[in-house]
């Protein structure tokens, strides 16, 4: 087991600001300049959501901003702009969120040169049925757990439910000149190379699914993911490999826990698994972590690297943010070790 060098409850909602009074979660953080940029999901009363922003220095906020950087304004995001990702990539960045109509969630992005303002650019995930993308799943390979997810979806959101796509992240880098984006279709991780945001049509998608099973890169395999498991922080490069920090869905007795857990990638073929850890890499124990408006949830969204210091910044009961930091060096030998392989 691993031991966190520190822990900390970096931000809690503002009761008294309207765009996010019912909770802050599941940021997406960058460094620049000496400061971590943190664009992070507000929740206003009713569950509606946007993306607000803060910076932080040593690890205490030293601004804040009083509005939302990046509002509700389509249809298909109608419910909430929710847990963002973000990566730097050739002089940009781009900045994944879950677009949420109220029934169905889906991704879309937007891209900054400043971190100050964004241009969102739509969705690029499937819309498709998940009632259709069941049918392809039966012919493209997949363990039948992805078709059960079909069902508790319809019987939650309705039988015209789109399919169920969030916890994208991209690459920071490209494979053979193509982007490459980790993405969630349940219960597992999933890998996706393309050449233009463009391509990302339903066309594209559907041909994509139909060899879905070509695409996996990590299903659930332990007690502690025995629900699910999906993206959490943009993947980091190491000397090792590609440093994938994943949340884990556990059905237990008191209910669904979510885990922060990890992996290691081959720095060429982010397919190839060369470690996993066989136990979470951390779960919700401070009070903060156990209670809140969704109890028992850790779920990481952004890890920074600097100099040994993996900092990991995660939503935790759905409420608040906290902050873990990890020794790298001891993380990758135990994942080096782990015995967890897939050839």
């Amino acid at each position: 087991m691993i031991t966190p060098k520190e822990t900390h409850l970096i931000l809690k909602p503002r009761p008294n600001c309207s765009f996010e009074n019912e909770g802050v979660l599941n940021p997406a953080c960058v460094e620049k300049d000496g400061l971590v940029h943190m664009f992070y999901r507000a929740v206003e009363t009713g569950n509606y959501s946007t993306i607000g922003y803060c910076q932080l220095k040593n690890n205490r906020v030293i601004y804040r901003a009083d509005q939302p950087i990046i509002t509700r304004e389509f249809d298909y995001e109608s419910h909430g702009v929710e847990d963002p990702r973000i990566t730097y990539l050739e002089g940009k960045y781009y900045l994944f969120y879950t677009a949420y109509d109220g029934q169905s969630a889906t991704v879309a992005y937007a891209t900054s040169s400043d971190l100050k303002t964004f241009t969102k650019h739509g969705l690029i995930t499937p819309q498709i049925s998940y009632d259709l993308a069941e049918d392809i799943f039966k012919l493209s390979g997949v363990h039948e757990k992805y078709s059960f997810f079909e069902q508790v979806f319809k019987q939650n959101r309705g039988s015209d439910v789109h399919l169920w796509e969030k916890d994208i992240a991209l690459f920071p880098q490209k494979f053979k000149h193509q982007y490459a984006i980790i993405h969630r279709i349940l219960p597992g991780i999933q890998i996706l190379y393309f050449n233009k945001f463009s391509d990302l049509t339903n066309d594209f998608w559907l041909n994509y699914l139909q060899k879905l099973n070509h695409h996996v890169i990590l299903e659930p395999l332990f007690d502690f993911e025995n629900a699910y498991i999906g993206g959490g922080c943009p993947p980091v490069l190491t000397d090792a490999g590609w440093l994938l920090i994943y949340h884990s869905t556990q059905n237990s007795p008191e209910g669904q826990i979510y885990h922060a857990s990890a992996a290691l990638l081959d720095r060429d073929n982010p397919q190839k698994v060369l470690g996993r850890l066989p136990y979470p890499l951390f779960s919700p124990e401070k009070n903060w972590e156990r209670l809140g408006t969704v109890n028992n949830v850790v779920f990481p969204t952004s890890a920074i690297i600097k100099a040994d210091n993996l900092s990991i910044y995660y939503g935790a009961a759905d409420f608040v943010i906290g902050l873990k930091v990890f020794s790298l060096s001891e993380l990758l030998q135990q994942l080096l070790n782990s015995g967890q392989k897939k050839t």
